[in-house]
C-alpha cells in the first residue's frame, strides 16, 4: 500500500511525533510506502478563502464548494491544496496523527479538510459514504488523550470515546467514502512515565502490524435508502 500520515502537533518532540516515526519506520518495514504531511511544519494555512481559487464561478459571492468543483476541473486550484489533494489521490491509506483538543481535532487539521477533501472529487451529490469518492481507500485515526481509559467509556465522565469522534470518523472518513478502520488511542499522554510511553508505542506498532486484520467500522450503504434518501422499510416477515 502507498499510506499517506497527516501529522498535526506543534512540538517536534513530542509523544504524537513519537507515532509518527514509528509508524513511518514500522510501515516501511512492512514494505509500504509512506507519505508524511506534517502540517506545523509545512505552516499549512487552514483557512478555506476565496484565495484558494485561480478562477472563479462567481466573482461576486463565495460559495466555497462550488468554486472547489470548478477549480479543480480547470486545475487552478491554490498549489498548497493541489499538491495534498495530489497525496491523497494517490494514498491507499490515510493515517491522521493527532493529539485531542476539545474533543476534536487541531484547528490546523480541520483546516487541512476544509481545503483538501474538495467537492466533486471526494464528496458532492450523492456521492458519500459507501458511494463516496474515497471509496476503496482506508483511514485510521492515531490520537494522543489527557484522559484515562475508564473516562472514555459509556458512564465515563467524559462518555464514549467514538461518540466523541463522530464527527471525524462519520462525518468526515465513512461521509467521503474511506473504510474506517479502528482508533489507536494513547491515554494519559502528558502524564505518564517514560516506560509507559514506550509501553504504549509498542501497543501502537502492534496495531500497525494487525491492519490487513482490523474489523472496520460499520456505518451506513446509500442502498438502505430510496432515491429522496428516506430509508428504504425492510419487507415484512
Amino acid at each position: 500500500m502507498h499510506i499517506l500520515i497527516i501529522h498535526a502537533h506543534n512540538e517536534p518532540q513530542s509523544f504524537n511525533a513519537a507515532m509518527k516515526d514509528l509508524a513511518v519506520e514500522e510501515l516501511r518495514e512492512q514494505g509500504h510506502s509512506v507519505e508524511v504531511s506534517d502540517l506545523y511544519a509545512m505552516s499549512w494555512n487552514p483557512i478555506a478563502s476565496a484565495a484558494d481559487f485561480g478562477s472563479r464561478v462567481n466573482s461576486e459571492y463565495l460559495t466555497y464548494a462550488l468554486e472547489q468543483r470548478h477549480n479543480c476541473s480547470q486545475r487552478t486550484l491554490a498549489p498548497d491544496i493541489q499538491a495534498e489533494l495530489d497525496k491523497l489521490l494517490k494514498a491507499d491509506m490515510v493515517i491522521f496523527n493527532f493529539p485531542i483538543y476539545w474533543f476534536s481535532m487541531p484547528a490546523i487539521m480541520k483546516g487541512w479538510i476544509d481545503r483538501v477533501l474538495v467537492s466533486g472529487v471526494c464528496y458532492g451529490g450523492k456521492r458519500f459514504y459507501d458511494q463516496g469518492g474515497l471509496a476503496g481507500k482506508k483511514a485510521m485515526l492515531a490520537i494522543t488523550v489527557g484522559g484515562q481509559p475508564h473516562m472514555l467509556v459509556s458512564g465515563g465522565v467524559h462518555g464514549e470515546l467514538n461518540d466523541m469522534l463522530r464527527p471525524i470518523l462519520r462525518g468526515t472518513l465513512a461521509y467521503t467514502g474511506m473504510t474506517v478502520l479502528p482508533t489507536f488511542v494513547a491515554y494519559h499522554v502528558p502524564y505518564i512515565s517514560q516506560e509507559a510511553r514506550v509501553t504504549q508505542l509498542a501497543m501502537y506498532r502492534q496495531h500497525l502490524r494487525s491492519l490487513d486484520t482490523l474489523q472496520a467500522l460499520s456505518f451506513v450503504s446509500l442502498n438502505e435508502f430510496d432515491e429522496k434518501l428516506h430509508p428504504i422499510s425492510a419487507p415484512d416477515s
